[in-house]
């Protein structure tokens, strides 16, 4: 029986109309004034926001693999929205069943759809958009999170206007624009993460893809993506994720540079979360990693 039912979704001709927006803006960085100043916005841009879709939307809302409190889980949750990366809910419902159906016909983002489909495609269709509340009824019990999950694109809107605002006024520098500040602190940026995320559907999944491996036979297709693990804040090491998925890391060595792992164990240090879930000592002595580096469970408690 349903418990939250279902959250529906917008029109998905808006949906379809804000990705085209979304991606006609970013090419407005050929159309402005370049500075290297406009790089550094961007980064600055970038980095907290996918953050909060890697270590927020993905290793928190969808697997639990530490924990918080409710204030900082609604943080997350807004930064993660800033992001134009849907809602909350939304997203951690989509994932959590991609792992129940990896790289099967039912899995909807799997490269076995064909390329197109598994990266961007899946997001078009207008059974994917609406929210099925009880897949996520964890966190669906809370009702702020119903909020900002049903208002997802009000964070990102206000920093677009909090962008234009800050560039028209000098509030960046006396050589940035309001245009400039919108295309390089908001459009590139938020289209850059957008597919630094759906890559690793995309190309994350499958045989003999450049510069990856697989450490682990896993069910599923998933590989450990060197050029992806930057970009993505740790996600391009998806093997190891889908050999356990449960863990706050997804690089499980030390030249795994895992960015997300890194802002979770700095929020640890904080306080702010707790309880950060290790990889099983058996599951290193698979990968072959024990003699590399010895796994410690965190301590750190909130």
């Amino acid at each position: 029986m349903s418990k939250y039912g279902v959250q529906k979704a917008e029109p998905m001709w808006v949906i379809r109309v804000r990705l085209i927006l979304l991606h006609l803006g970013a090419l407005a960085v050929f159309f402005v004034p370049f500075q290297w100043e406009l790089v550094a916005l961007a980064a600055v841009s970038y980095f907290p926001r996918i953050l909060g879709v890697e270590a927020g939307y993905h290793r928190y809302f969808s697997h639990r693999s530490y924990k918080t409190s409710r204030v900082f889980q609604f943080l997350m949750a807004v930064l993660g929205s800033s992001s134009g990366q849907r809602g909350v809910l939304w997203w951690a419902a989509h994932h959590r069943a991609h792992h129940r159906h990896t790289d099967t016909e039912e899995d909807v983002h799997s490269p076995v759809h064909g390329f197109w489909k598994s990266h961007l495609g899946w997001l078009l269709e207008e059974k994917n958009a609406d929210t099925h509340l009880d897949h996520v009824a964890d966190f669906a019990c809370f009702p702020e999170l119903r909020l900002i999950n049903k208002y997802y694109y009000v964070p990102a809107l206000l920093l677009l206007v909090g962008l234009g605002v800050a560039g028209a006024q000098g509030w960046l520098g006396p050589d940035i624009n309001a245009w400039q500040a919108v295309a390089w602190g908001f459009f590139l940026p938020t289209v850059l993460a957008l597919h630094s995320i759906l890559a690793v559907n995309s190309l994350a999944h499958g045989n003999g893809r450049w510069a990856s491996y697989r450490r682990f036979a896993t069910r599923d297709l998933s590989l450990n993506s060197i050029w992806l693990a930057l970009p993505s804040v740790g996600a391009g090491w998806h093997n190891n994720h889908h050999r356990f998925s449960a863990s706050s890391r997804a690089g499980f060595t030390w030249y795994e540079v895992d960015l997300s792992y890194l802002w979770l164990k700095s929020l640890a240090a904080l306080r702010l979360v707790w309880e950060l879930r290790p990889v099983p000592a058996e599951i290193m002595r698979q990968g072959g990693l024990l003699d590399e580096e010895k796994p410690k469970v965190d301590q750190t408690m909130g």
